[in-house]
């Protein structure tokens, strides 16, 4: 039996629909913007977070770093995050690496830091023995802090504080969507302040390839050098683009689908004895539970269940379009006996 896939949301396969979509793409050159697809793609995005323009890419990832390389300036710039973000964490030390970028991290609830706790980390201007702060940093959904939404008070208050500071502001939209159906707060709303944003089509909204980056014409200009530097350019990248068209058309309110499981996968778990977790605090797809040995458990489910170690005592599980209800009821009974 093949093992319930709860590693990530990034598992996700393109359905029939998606790949017929994905055949019947107009193609062209995109580097030479001659993909009418592509171009589609960008024009909708920009217009969903409430931006100029915005540049299609292969990953989230290169969303980031190709973010931090227009806000950093190499030579002692600093990046003020959550020290559960994903550049902190999983981007194999590319802040430092490509964009020269210090990095600055806050110990926030659940990935989510206070306007405050920015304040305090923002170093003295004029200083010549300090790094320059330079750049705010909000990741919504937090990933690793278990999927919490960021509230748009919270939101307002470090983009002020930012501001006050004379810092840029980015918005890591890995799972924006998922905060948009959690909280019904429009996505151009949540994106409104920041210089740069971007959302992911190859996590719940089950696309095989894709991100956009958004911001000013400036920017997303300056973003294309940074694509083209780092081999992200495409020829016929419609046929990947047409699987992101589809995903915003399909894909996103069926996102409170994920939610609903798990929070079914949160309320079986907290039963379990020698499992510890709050289901209140689940309000996305993702999971986060302790035990004893986070290791020891994954490795012993590993043939029933996929789940992800995230340090010692704790494991996150991610519910995504391809998971049903009788796979969380699986999925809880497989790792109550592991934990037994």
């Amino acid at each position: 039996m093949t093992p319930i896939n709860l590693y990530s949301d990034t598992q996700t396969r393109p359905s029939g629909g998606m790949r017929a979509a994905i055949a019947a793409a107009e193609v062209g050159d995109e580097q030479r913007r001659r993909d009418p697809t592509t171009i589609e793609l960008e024009q909708r995005v920009a217009e969903l977070l409430g931006h100029e323009a915005a540049v299609f890419l292969p990953s989230g990832t290169m969303c980031n770093e190709i973010a931090l390389r227009l806000h950093i300036r190499p030579g002692g710039d600093e990046l003020i995050v959550d020290r559960t973000a994903h550049p902190v964490n999983s981007e194999a030390g590319g802040p430092a690496a490509l964009a020269g970028a210090m990095v600055r991290t806050l110990d926030g609830d659940g990935g989510i830091y206070t306007a405050d706790q920015l304040r305090a980390a923002v170093r003295s201007p004029g200083s010549r023995y300090m790094p320059r702060s330079r750049l705010a940093w909000v990741e919504q959904t937090t990933n690793s802090g278990g999927g919490k939404v960021w509230p748009m008070q919270a939101i307002r208050e470090v983009l002020a504080t930012a501001r006050e500071f004379g810092l840029r502001a980015h918005l890591d939209g890995a799972r924006l969507m998922n905060a948009v159906v959690a909280s019904g707060v429009p996505a151009r709303e949540y994106a409104a302040g920041f210089d740069t944003a971007w959302i992911d089509f190859t996590k719940g909204l089950g696309a095989p390839v894709g991100a956009v980056l958004a911001g000013s014409a400036e920017l997303i200009a300056e973003a294309w050098r940074y694509k083209q530097m780092s081999g992200g350019a495409f020829r016929q990248s419609g046929i990947v683009a047409a699987g992101c068209l589809y995903a915003l058309d399909h894909n996103v309110d069926r996102l409170a689908e994920d939610h609903g499981r798990a929070r079914m996968l949160a309320d079986g778990l907290a039963a379990i004895s020698g499992v510890t977790l709050d289901p209140e605090t689940v309000v996305t797809n993702i999971v986060v539970f302790e035990v004893s040995d986070a290791r020891a458990l994954v490795e012993r489910v590993a043939d029933l269940v996929e789940l992800n170690v995230i340090d010692a005592t704790r494991v996150r599980a991610v519910t995504h379009l391809d998971i049903t209800t009788l796979d969380v009821e699986r999925a809880v009974s497989a790792i109550a006996d592991a934990v037994r």
